[in-house]
């Protein structure tokens, strides 16, 4: 097989290595583009048909790849010239990937290779989990260990993926509207669990049994948890149908026992004894609380979930907390609860590193259960990327493999590869064209044509989210445009003839843009201020 590659200028020198080092029998042709994203179909098949007019004509090459950065589908290429064409990846350095591949790839017309190949890793990762989780029989096997136990319906120990518990904090004074969006928000984003958050120091028992009954089908065979140390509103969440109690500890398992044990619900044991304010902080006052605890319970034929409870950073010791679970882990076989809200809450940085980083450290423990509510802007998404870490991390357990290309990732703000060394010489580096220092304007001229109030509405799937756009004709509002995507938006807004100056037109592109980014991560938008903080000076 001949494939015959096409390429810019820029990417030239590393594809032509790379063909070069194939043992595929490789053509890379340099278009007459200094970048592969303004080539078209016309002007390559223009370009081929001048170049190789003796190899199309007599059927030398097999296959042609262009750049996966080119707009256009390539048929009309294949069409053209009667040879398959297909797109390459979207970064020339990655065409080697792609020909080690060629034979097993089902390349596409319109998407970029390597995109192909990410979605296809995907698949594979999913369905690896989706074909576990389905096993029946693996499923009734596993439970017979004693690492192994049911919380309602839901599989829960360390053979199983850690499950995710999202806590909706004080519940009880929450209107239903509100318990119900906060519900449904955190199944939409991949909770396992959902967790009636009870206020500390106060009697809410009364509203349990509407609060369960409320909940309980939205969450459907997902489990639900409640979390308090009061024996009056564990009592009547047990006697309404909780499948799990948070928590209990030395001072309160004497009263909550009979009822755990005579509708045979699971609870997470503490190795404190918060009646009489005690708090272990060593590990082995950690774990010898929890041992003495988890023996009462087994006397009594409880199943309990241990949390050694994770100290934040600095704190008492996240490190004393960690190797607590370690000891206590190597000593009993119970699943155990790992909550990372402990830390995350209570960390000035974005959670999606914190929270992949604790998956992995309680993946090792053997930890069962991620708890985390999301009570601040900075762990905003944290179910989400806990959902997303705990299948990282029980792919890596069953392939044997660091959480390194898996298929899935939490790689949302960076790149995954570095595309340009930071210690080149950029300046000027790619084109022989004056230079210009860009000043802004201090000048503001009004649109005649009227101006415009963005705003992002979040909605509780994030799929369903939008961007609004109001006209104003001197300062009256005369329409409405919304839409998920900026290039919807801007082609309505020129279609309506509403944008009549270039600077209006590019004001307009910059703040859609930083809308949709706000609105696919989350962020709060606010029109004319910066989406991200600028970088701090280091001195």
């Amino acid at each position: 097989m001949t494939i015959l590659i096409v390429t810019g200028n820029l990417a030239y020198s590393s594809v032509e290595k790379i063909a070069s080092e194939s043992n595929k029998e490789v053509i890379v042709h340099l278009a007459d583009s200094q970048i592969a994203a303004f080539l078209t179909p016309r002007m390559i098949i223009k370009e081929l048909k001048n170049n190789y007019e003796e190899e199309l004509a007599n059927g030398s090459i097999d296959l042609i790849i262009t750049p996966g950065l080119m707009r256009k589908s390539t048929d009309e290429i294949s069409e053209s010239l009667n040879i398959p064409t297909f797109k390459g990846p979207t970064d020339g350095a990655d065409i080697g990937m792609v020909l080690d591949l060629i034979d097993d790839l089902k390349l596409s017309t319109s998407k970029p290779a390597d995109k192909l190949i990410e979605e296809e890793k995907r698949k594979k990762a999913i369905k690896l989990i989706n074909e576990f989780e389905s096993d029946i029989e693996n499923r009734e096997r596993l439970l017979e260990k004693p690492n192994n136990i049911l919380v309602g319906n839901l599989a829960v120990g360390e053979d199983f993926p850690m499950r995710i518990l999202a806590e909706i904090a004080n519940a009880p004074i929450l209107t239903k509207e509100e318990l119900i969006r906060k519900c449904e928000y955190f199944l939409i984003n991949g909770a396992d669990m959902i967790d009636i958050g009870m206020v500390a120091g106060e009697d809410f028992s009364d509203k349990i049994p509407d609060m369960i009954a409320t909940l309980r089908p939205i969450v459907g065979n997902k489990a639900l948890s409640i979390d308090t140390l009061n024996p009056k509103e564990i009592s009547v969440a047990i006697e309404n149908g909780i499948d799990l109690v948070l928590s209990i500890d030395l001072g309160n398992y004497k009263k909550v026992l009979p009822l755990l044990k005579k509708y045979n619900v699971p609870a997470v044991a503490l190795p404190t004894n918060f009646s009489e304010e005690k708090v272990p902080h060593t590990v082995d006052e950690r774990v010898n609380s929890m041992v003495e605890l988890a023996k009462a319970c087994i006397d009594e034929d409880i199943q309990i979930i241990a949390d050694l409870i994770l100290d934040p950073v600095n704190s008492s010791s996240i490190v004393d907390s960690i190797l607590a679970c370690r000891k206590y882990h190597e000593k009993m076989n119970e699943p155990m609860f790992f909550g990372v809200g402990n830390v995350n809450e209570l960390m000035d940085t974005d959670s999606v590193g914190v929270n992949a980083l604790l998956s992995g450290i309680a993946m090792e423990l053997g930890a069962s259960i991620l708890f985390t509510p999301e009570e601040s802007g900075k762990t905003l998404g944290s179910v989400y990327e806990l959902a997303i870490s705990s299948k990282m991390m029980f792919l890596a357990k069953q392939r044997g493999s660091i959480p390194k290309d898996l298929g899935i990732n939490l790689i949302l703000y960076k790149d995954k590869k570095k595309r340009k060394d930071i210690y080149e010489d950029y300046e000027n580096s790619d084109f022989d064209v004056p230079l210009e220092k860009a000043t802004e304007s201090v000048r503001f001229i009004l649109d005649p044509a009227g101006s415009f109030k963005i705003r992002v509405e979040h909605a509780i799937d994030p799929r369903n989210s939008k961007i609004v756009v109001t006209h104003f004709k001197k300062t009256i509002p005369d329409l409405t445009i919304e839409g998920r995507y900026v290039k919807e938006i801007y082609d309505e807004l020129v279609r309506q003839g509403i944008v009549t100056r270039l600077e209006h037109a590019a004001y307009l592109g910059s703040e859609l843009q930083k809308a949709e980014i706000a609105m696919i991560t989350g962020k709060e938008y606010v029109q004319d201020f910066d989406l991200f903080k600028r970088l701090p000076e280091l001195n």
